[in-house]
């Protein structure tokens, strides 16, 4: 990697292969256990994924309480420091990274590949696609916050450089993603002629991971047939 050594998983499905790769971000709380679980369920609709260590920076950093780690000042300001790390030229020069790797791997197929993330890691699927633009084909976020802000980098300014299709799927109580936010991203995407949908889910931001507080297994199901549909149709 650009600044040392990153650990990751890779699932794969059953089989001889080889399939379409994908990256899976994770949310805030980085790679563990629940991730693992979420790569593999997604490997078995066919795909290859991958789901990095983005905080390898940190070294071996101890894993967060994702039910109380808000709650605890020390916690949550580590979180903090760790989160303002990953800067968007951080998410593309490790994507690049991300995306070599699976290209030099017999169990993947083919030179560009598919994004999906959770809360800072929808946002990071959504940069990747408009940064590294020649390495994405089919770009999915889940209650990603931070997709518009009036940040000069913010990802919904990179819809001219977008060549994958993209997949929101917004919370509906979410702050870090309102319904005027949206308004403006798929403005701004339909102005730069990319092809995507924005879907709404009767939840809270977080709902689709099962360590964290607010997941919801109801739209859980329904982001698992999403990918599935999307994926299906813009990378397999």
């Amino acid at each position: 990697m650009p600044d040392g050594t990153c650990p990751v998983t890779l699932a794969i499905p059953e089989g001889a292969g080889p399939w379409p790769g994908i990256v899976m971000y994770p949310d805030a709380g980085g790679a563990r256990p629940a991730f693992r679980e979420m790569a593999a369920r997604l490997a078995a609709q066919g795909y290859a994924v991958l789901v990095p260590d983005v905080y390898y920076r940190s070294g071996d950093w101890a894993p967060f309480d994702m039910a109380g780690v808000f709650g605890d000042t020390g916690e949550r300001n580590r979180l903090f420091a760790m989160m303002k790390a990953i800067t968007p030229e951080v998410m593309a020069a490790d994507a690049g990274a991300y995306f070599d790797y699976l290209a030099a791997r017999p169990e993947v197929s083919g030179q560009r590949f598919g994004t999906t993330g959770y809360c800072m890691g929808g946002r990071t699927s959504l940069m990747v696609a408009g940064r590294v633009p020649d390495r994405v084909a089919a770009a999915m976020s889940f209650h990603g916050g931070g997709l518009v802000s009036d940040d000069a980098e913010s990802p919904h300014l990179l819809g001219p450089a977008i060549t994958a299709a993209v997949y929101i799927g917004a919370a509906e109580n979410d702050a870090s993603y309102t319904l005027e936010q949206s308004e403006i991203l798929d403005a701004a995407l339909t102005e730069a002629g990319v092809e995507h949908i924005i879907e709404w889910y009767s939840a809270a931001h977080g709902f689709a991971v099962p360590d964290n507080g607010p997941f919801d297994p109801a739209a859980a199901e329904k982001h698992w047939w999403a990918m599935e549909s999307f994926f299906a149709d813009h990378l397999a």
